[in-house]
């Protein structure tokens, strides 16, 4: 939520003109979703996102069970949370400038949809809970290289695969960017995943043991997605979420959790976290804020006032934007602190 905010308060693009032609440029481009066929650091925020919502629901439903509460209510609790996802998901994308319109291509909409597939085999074995994500992998798998729609059957060519097939389906247009709506399915996987991490930690297993499930389960993912790539089997693409990428990207989101889980829980480092801790308390709703009324209008107003005041002092024009996108990211952490010593919590 702290990266994603920094990119609603436009600091990754402001600093793209100060570093170009300088080696930092290539960590910056880190921060940009790849074009197609690769991966970069930003295409892991949507996957460690949707794996630590299922490592979240894990706890969730251990403390309801420790509560009383019967599956049943548990399902609806769920299906009333999916069904906010999915309809602040549509809403964020809904309004354009030519009217409202059905777009389904955004995160909370996938977790709408991954969220209720990874809470109907919670309860279940591990060993059927990773049966189950495998399929999630398999299934688009075979869509995209088997089923030969005319226009539609280039498994891993933009605009001219399954997935841009079923958006036509779906919503009569595709992305250009790339994205997917059927991206839920294999992501799907990410929650299950999630899930099954959260699980992990709640057992009664040592420390130690925990760690070395989460680090060696990272890293078997990470072969298994590299390795495919590698290998020419399946590409690495995140705008269709492949195979490939969510094993990647899955490896890296369980490497990323045992490393918080030893430098919070095990080593006791709990200080100076409390920027990602107010941001984390209100994951949804900082997400949305800057979604819907960060990128409509808070951080251009913002910036109608910092420009015109650097501009007196006669700050350099890219340090003006600097600050200025510095000033919009202080001001929502403001807010979510504000909220936070009010303890005021938006939950679906």
């Amino acid at each position: 939520m702290v990266l994603l905010a920094l990119e609603s308060a436009q600091l990754y693009s402001v600093l793209e003109a100060p570093l170009t032609g300088t080696p930092f440029i290539h960590v910056l481009h880190e921060f940009w979703h790849h074009p197609w066929h690769g991966l970069h650091l930003w295409d892991l925020v949507q996957p460690v996102f949707m794996f630590v919502a299922g490592t979240a629901m894990a706890f969730s439903y251990h403390k309801q069970q420790q509560q009383g509460m019967s599956w049943n209510q548990s399902f609806r609790k769920t299906l009333k949370r999916c069904g906010w996802l999915f309809f602040w998901g549509v809403l964020d994308y809904a309004v354009t400038k030519d009217g409202l319109e059905l777009r389904l291509w955004d995160v909370l909409t996938q977790l709408s949809f991954t969220t209720l597939v990874a809470f109907l085999i919670m309860g279940w074995p591990a060993k059927y809970q990773i049966v189950v994500s495998l399929l999630c992998l398999l299934i688009p798998e075979f869509l995209y290289r088997f089923t030969h729609i005319p226009n539609y059957d280039q498994p891993f060519t933009d605009q001219h695969n399954f997935g841009n097939y079923m958006d036509m389906v779906l919503m009569g247009r595709t992305n250009t960017g790339g994205w997917v709506a059927i991206n839920c399915i294999s992501t799907s996987a990410h929650t299950i995943w999630g899930v099954l991490a959260g699980q992990l930690l709640l057992s009664n297993r040592p420390a130690r043991e925990k760690m070395r499930y989460l680090i060696g389960s990272g890293i078997v993912l990470l072969v298994m997605g590299f390795g495919l790539d590698w290998t020419g089997v399946t590409p690495i693409i995140k705008r269709i979420a492949t195979s490939t990428f969510v094993l990647a990207s899955g490896g890296w989101a369980l490497l990323f959790l045992a490393f918080c889980y030893w430098w919070v829980d095990i080593s006791g480092h709990k200080k100076h976290l409390q920027l990602f801790l107010i941001f984390g308390m209100n994951s949804i709703f900082i997400y949305l804020f800057f979604e819907i009324v960060g990128d409509r209008w808070f951080t251009g107003y913002v910036f109608d006032i910092t420009n015109p005041v650097f501009g007196w002092i006669r700050l350099p024009v890219n340090l003006a934007l600097i600050l200025g996108s510095l000033v919009v990211f202080t001001l929502e952490a403001g807010m979510m602190y504000f909220l936070y010593r009010k303890k005021i919590f938006f939950k679906l």
